[in-house]
């Protein structure tokens, strides 16, 4: 490994947008931004937020100026610009993979964030968001069974073969647990109405401290 290259693992600043576009590049072939938003649209949509072209670009422009990728102009009949990665580069985007710290995922699902507050929908809202949902989650979850199975044939996307075959699971999970949400509406509206006007007001703050203390006492026998 180059001397660059070691100090790429001690002295580097790269967002985890930055590190996946390095990672892509870590095959060692020459990738266009257009072709880095490819792959993302292709793969990784399926468990981390696509970027922008506009991100893609200026995550590319910080790490070409950090030393981590080259860039050179193809005039070919499109002109445009490739980037390769580094010694650099691929030493910081290995130091990420094996050391650095791996945040939980955070989970932000405004369906279900819909459905806590349903207590505030119109009649019949609630089922048509969930039912919107439930297609969605279908065509996501058709989609990346077909991109497994387009990747099964190529040896060097085996671990991106493992990555949407999780991504399949999770989305037919993802499309039953609604399924069975709008067939628990039903019962739902129904023990919320029985509680009357006083016995539906939410949040309660009582009650939330009364089951704060609950939850902490079941702590302490554990």
């Amino acid at each position: 490994m180059t001397e660059a290259a070691d100090n790429a693992r001690d002295a580097w600043s790269v967002s985890p947008t930055g590190c996946a576009l390095l990672g892509m590049l870590s095959g060692g072939d020459e990738l266009s931004g257009y072709d880095i938003k490819k792959w993302f649209n292709w793969t990784i949509r399926f468990f981390y937020s696509s970027p922008a072209y506009s991100q893609i670009y200026s995550e590319l422009k910080r790490l070409e100026q950090q030393g981590l990728v080259t860039s050179r102009v193809d005039a070919g009949i499109r002109s445009r610009r490739m980037y390769q990665i580094t010694d650099s580069g691929l030493a910081a985007v290995t130091k990420w993979a094996n050391e650095e710290p791996v945040e939980p995922p955070t989970l932000k699902h405004n369906p279900l964030l819909r459905v806590i507050f349903g207590h505030l929908m119109n009649p019949g809202r609630l089922r048509e968001i969930l039912t919107a949902h439930v297609a969605h989650v279908e065509q996501m979850h058709r989609a990346a069974a077909t991109e497994a199975r387009w990747t099964g044939e190529e040896p060097a996307w085996s671990y991106a073969r493992l990555a949407l075959r999780w991504s399949e699971d999770y989305y037919a999970a993802e499309r039953d647990l609604a399924l069975q949400m709008i067939k628990d509406l039903d019962e739902v509206d129904e023990i919320f109405a029985k509680g009357g006007e006083e016995g539906t007001k939410f949040p309660v703050r009582d009650y939330w401290y009364e089951v704060e203390r609950r939850i902490a006492a079941e702590d302490d026998q554990t």
